[in-house]
């Protein structure tokens, strides 16, 4: 049987010693891609593309032009723009297609990872690694961690793309209540 208090600690301990892997140098890295784009357009696939918009919506209160590949309202990509998906795994056809798009029409790309020896990060001009399990390995001997398939990865993502958001709003000088601001008021 499960205990759940147990399993909550254990998670978010995992969560957090994944968060804490990634490089900051990366991470620095990643910051200077988003405040130099013009545009930037986020993208992902299930569970990792829930967490895409939920950045998206972060980068989009802090001032910058931030898009959901997909949405309606989304522009085209090009020159002085950056392209900026999530990849857990290392690949997803749907990614490597729009990835491909993006470069060939002149925008930057970068790619959020665990695998950072995937197709679609060696297509990308910046990577960010999470050095956590996603579904590319938790069926090895033994999963790495108490929560299933690319969860770990995913929450991970969650702690380091709030991490960014403070680190981006520290470089631009975007105070709270000039977040708070930009926050919809349909809800």
């Amino acid at each position: 049987m499960l205990d759940y208090r147990d399993t909550v600690v254990k998670a978010a301990d995992e969560m957090k010693a994944a968060a804490m892997a990634a490089s900051e140098d990366e991470l620095d890295r990643l910051a200077r891609e988003i405040t130099r784009a013009k545009r930037i357009v986020l993208h992902g696939v299930g569970r990792e593309g829930l967490m895409m918009r939920a950045l998206a919506m972060r980068l989009y209160h802090l001032g910058l032009d931030a898009h959901v590949a997909g949405d309606m309202s989304a522009p085209p990509v090009g020159r002085g723009d950056l392209l900026l998906v999530s990849a857990g795994p290392g690949h997803f056809p749907t990614i490597q297609a729009l990835v491909d798009v993006a470069a060939k029409a002149g925008a930057r790309t970068a790619c959020i990872t665990a695998q950072p020896k995937g197709p679609v990060p060696r297509a990308c001009d910046v990577i960010f690694t999470i050095p956590a399990q996603t579904m590319a390995d938790d069926t090895k001997p033994k999963a790495a961690s108490v929560l299933p398939m690319g969860s770990l990865y995913e929450g991970a993502q969650y702690l380091v793309f709030e991490a960014l958001i403070l680190l981006l709003r520290d470089r631009l000088k975007v105070s709270p209540s000039a977040m708070r601001k930009r926050h919809t008021n349909l809800e």
